[in-house]
This record gives structure tokens, sequence and C-alpha cells, in this order.
């Protein structure tokens, strides 16, 4: 997310920001609605311009053909791709550069993409709606629902931030969810399923939806003729390492990278959460509470996965700023 602001003489003379994937870059808009008033400007934006042919022409290059006198930015593109090298072009130029005003704000901005960049991974929150008694299920699998409509409806809102929601075969099983965003995104939005044996029902209304809105299965099974069936009906099929019989949560998550993903909500179930959790795999955990108490031995924990022997093993976690008005906790792994 990248706005950009020119200022002359102590007047903003334009501003534009980036609106969607694909488009037009921050500095762009600017430039272009600046015209000639741009020439001796001060050109401020959050992040680096960039250096690179992506699906845009680079940034840095145009900065420096408009006559901008200065740049401000906040932060460094962590984009490998980039990271310095628009800086570099502009000092070359003989640009003045001022940079990291405000980079705490930026980064924050743009965690999921700076994570993402730094990590090599898609950035990655963790969504649980549970009981009290932190249960997402009856021992007989029987889920819904429990949180309310609101809740969901708020969940739903929540893929809108990420790329892709990525959920386990199991879900798709006892569910048969959609997995879309609401409101609907205009930009690409990608639906995930570890599917260890490619058991994704033909007849369940994620492939029924896939010619429409992308559907990917990961999975670790050989069978031609199951990958070709599925990719005959618009699903596209990921060949990914297993660990203990199970797609592997990190292998999936380098892969999901190198396919152009920079952020994936995780939904469950159980086991997929856990394995997530278990591996330290996480950026985020959006928690909805429901006023529930399930009890019993057998209703399912939110988290699955081995059993910890000492309470070292936890993972601790630090309370976030949840956005005002929302009925969801957001927590972070302390590193």
């Amino acid at each position: 997310m990248v706005g950009c602001v020119i200022v002359k003489a102590g007047q903003v003379v334009a501003e534009g920001w980036h609106a969607r994937a694909g488009g037009p870059h921050a500095e762009a808009v600017a430039l272009e609605r600046a015209g000639p008033l741009a020439r001796g400007a001060t050109l401020y934006v959050n992040l680096e311009p960039c250096a690179h042919q992506g699906l845009t022409p680079p940034c840095a290059p145009r900065v420096m053909a408009a006559g901008i006198r200065r740049v401000v930015a906040a932060m460094q593109d962590p984009n490998p791709v980039v990271r310095g090298k628009g800086f570099g072009l502009l000092r070359h130029a003989g640009i003045a550069l001022t940079r990291g005003v405000r980079e705490l704000e930026a980064r924050a901005l743009n965690v999921r993409f700076a994570t993402a960049a730094r990590l090599d991974r898609p950035f990655v929150m963790l969504k649980v709606a549970m009981t009290l008694d932190a249960r997402i299920a009856t021992a007989r699998g029987d889920s819904k629902w429990v949180t309310s409509p609101a809740q969901r409806r708020e969940a739903r809102g929540l893929r809108r931030l990420h790329d892709a929601v990525l959920v386990g075969i199991g879900t798709v099983l006892a569910d048969d969810p959609m997995l879309l965003p609401e409101p609907r995104t205009r930009r690409p939005f990608v639906r995930i399923v570890l599917d260890t044996h490619l058991q994704l029902p033909h007849s369940s209304r994620l492939v029924r939806s896939a010619r429409g809105a992308p559907v990917w299965a990961l999975t670790a099974t050989r069978s031609v003729a199951k990958r070709r069936a599925l990719e005959a009906l618009g699903v596209t099929v990921v060949g990914v390492p297993a660990r203990n019989g199970r797609v592997a949560a990190r292998a999936a998550l380098v892969c999901l990278r190198q396919l152009g993903l920079w952020s994936v909500m995780v939904e469950g179930g159980s086991e997929v959460l856990g394995s997530f959790l278990h591996a330290r795999l996480f950026d985020q955990l959006a928690l909805f509470r429901a006023p529930l108490l399930l009890g019993g031995r057998g209703s399912r924990p939110a988290f699955g996965g081995p059993d910890p022997r000492r309470i070292a093993e936890a993972l601790r976690l630090r309370m976030g700023e949840t956005p005002r008005g929302s009925s969801y906790e957001l927590w972070y792994p302390e590193r």
C-alpha cells in the first residue's frame, strides 16, 4: 500500500496512490497529475520508489525524468529486486534524499509485504473461531455455528487483507465452504486446500466455482489421474513435499511465495492450525471468541497436533491493537 504527495513552494500540487495490483504506482499517478509542476518539487512517499520492471514500469527513472528536486521516503523497499536500488538511482541523479521519516508507521502499513520479503514466505495470519474453552467443534464434528453471523461476516472481511485463504481437506469435506472474501475483491484471490491425497470432491462448491475464482490444491500424491481430473475442472494442482504423511506446512509456504503470494490467511481446521503453530509458521493470530462452553474430552481443540510435554514449549504471544469495533483479538508471537 503506497501513497505519494508532491509539494512545491509549500503547496500540495498532486497526490496519488496505488489503487490495485497491476495498476499504476502511487508515484506515477501523482507525477501524471502534477505535470510540469513536478519540476523542482519535493515528492513524499511511504515506500522507496521501485527500480525494476514488474507489472508496471519502474518509478525511480520517472521521478528523475520529471525533475523532482527532493524525495522524502519513509522506508526502504524490502523486496530483494529493489532493496535500495531505487534510492541509489535517485542519488546518482543528484536528487536530494531523506529516508526513514515515520518509518515505524510505514512498516506497520505494509507489514504483510515486508514480512514476506524478509522471510521468503507469505505473511501468515491464523484465524480461529472458538468457544471459551478453546473448542471449534463437537466430537462428531459439528461446528455450525460456533460464532455469530456478525462475527462470520467480519471474518470473511478479513480475507480481503490477504492474497489467499488456506484450509485443510478435512474442513472442505465437513463444511463444503466457498472461502470467498466479503465483499469480493477486484484483485485475484486464491482459495487453497492442503490435500495430501487429492480427495477434493468434484461436486464441492470450491471445484464448481474454480473457473470463476482460483482454487489451488496442494498435494503430495503422485496420482496423474487424480491430478488431471481436477485440472480439467479448473483447479490448479501443485505438488508439495510431505512430512509425517501430510503436506508439509513450511514447504507449502515456500511454494506459495514462489507462486507470487505475499499473504495467506489460514482458517483451519484443527490439525492444520496445529501444524502451523507447532512449526512456528505464523505472524498474526485473529481470535474470535464465542460465549459458549462445550466441555467433554472428545470435542475438537482449536489447535491440534502433537502434545507438548512442558509449559516451556508453549509459544508466548503479545496482544496487538485491534481495529475499533472489532469482535476479534489480534495476537502476535513473541520473537
